[in-house]
């Protein structure tokens, strides 16, 4: 289990972390939804056919259809959704940015929602801690891009975040399915298929030429529905069923740290004093939220 859990986090937090920039090639020339809806339904599909065949599994039932809708429509639509059409508009490193107010929505989700339970104060400290890194680590510079930005693709991130940890957090409180892998597949279909319905209510068929879609969209495409949806969705979901959802949820102040170490190792992108120092209050600010829930838990077991 411990190594399972290592490797999930490992494959969200590197995997994620390259997301945004594929993202960002894969709308230059697909229509954002409809990408996005087909990168699901494709994954969901296989997913779904390969616990049949490997684990012999049973189909969902219906309760865990609608979990699975309840969940994809969350996750997928509101949150991938929401990222994928604002990336036409934002920048990818400004979007990752945006996206670290993922944990902030969760500590306050659960603490609002029925029967939730008040964070203590240095899960505070370390959400703070970790955004202010982000903000050290893209600079203010960035964030008043000029034509690069937009106030609209801003909030839509925002609003695709809340989305997102409202999901998360569903997804730990729903019935658990029989077949872990089954219930990943449904979810996956159930919110690709949202997301080609909200694609299709924007006009975005007409849009649709793939004889006109460029290479590197294609495969940023391709990148996306193997390492994005296939391996990088199923091990957040497998985290969110093994682990808690504030620890699941550190990818988002972990995500632009790799993505700025790869560009270092690979786009000979210079790292500065200032990308360092980030980092490390990044991670400090991951430490801090990982340490006290884990001393809460411990003190709450006890009990």
């Amino acid at each position: 289990m411990r190594a399972r859990l290592i490797a999930a986090f490992a494959a969200v937090y590197v995997i994620w972390g390259s997301t945004y920039l594929a993202i960002r090639f894969a709308v230059q020339t697909l229509p954002p939804l409809l990408m996005a809806s087909a990168r699901f339904v494709i994954a969901g599909v296989i997913v779904l056919l390969w616990g049949r065949m490997r684990d012999d599994a049973a189909w969902p039932t219906r309760v865990e259809w609608r979990v699975g809708l309840i969940s994809g429509a969350l996750l997928l639509l509101g949150g991938n959704g929401g990222v994928s059409w604002a990336e036409q508009q934002v920048p990818s490193g400004i979007a990752a940015l945006l996206v670290a107010v993922v944990p902030v929505f969760m500590v306050l989700l659960e603490w609002l929602r029925p029967g939730g339970s008040r964070p203590r104060a240095a899960v505070f400290a370390g959400v703070g801690l970790g955004l202010g890194g982000l903000a050290l680590l893209v600079g203010p510079e960035a964030i008043h891009g000029g034509s690069h930005g937009s106030a609209l693709g801003a909030l839509v991130l925002v609003l695709a975040s809340l989305s997102w940890a409202a999901g998360s957090l569903y997804t730990q409180l729903a019935p658990k399915a029989a077949s872990g892998t089954m219930a990943t597949g449904a979810q996956m279909l159930t919110g690709g298929l949202a997301l080609l319905v909200a694609g299709v209510l924007a006009g975005e068929p007409s849009r649709l030429d793939l004889s006109h879609a460029s290479h590197s969209s294609i495969v940023a495409f391709v990148y996306l529905l193997t390492f994005g949806s296939l391996i990088g969705f199923t091990a957040y979901v497998y985290l969110l069923a093994h682990t808690t959802a504030a620890k699941a949820s550190t990818y988002a102040y972990v995500n632009p740290v790799v993505a700025v170490l790869l560009g270092w190792a690979f786009g000979h992108e210079p790292v500065t004093i200032r990308t360092l120092l980030a980092a490390a209050v990044i991670l400090a600010g991951v430490a801090i939220i990982t340490v006290t829930r884990d001393a809460a838990a411990t003190i709450r077991a006890d009990r």
